[in-house]
């Protein structure tokens, strides 16, 4: 199994001296929420499709776009996290 995406920005050992402007920080976690929104549909949509017993190719199709939207959670997850690491309270 592939491992998931890691990023610098979700370890412990990322530089947070540097912060993201407040109206820049809202902005962006505006546009995260709006992707975690999206990616939901998807994880749903995908949970749905894996439900009807798919043959060969449809049964490969779907395998790979499960492994696209994991990636994408982790990604997004990743973003919301450097934001809320690299914004003031």
């Amino acid at each position: 199994m592939e491992q998931p995406f890691k990023s610098s920005a979700s370890s412990p050992s990322s530089n947070t001296s540097e912060t993201i402007p407040a109206d820049l920080a809202v902005e962006i976690r505006k546009l995260a929420h709006e992707l975690s929104n999206a990616l939901e549909i998807i994880v749903q949509t995908s949970y749905l499709l894996g439900t009807l017993g798919l043959k060969e190719p449809g049964s490969d199709w779907l395998r790979m776009m499960d492994n696209g939207v994991h990636k994408a959670m982790d990604t997004n997850l990743a973003l919301r996290n450097y934001i809320k690491t690299h914004t003031q309270p």
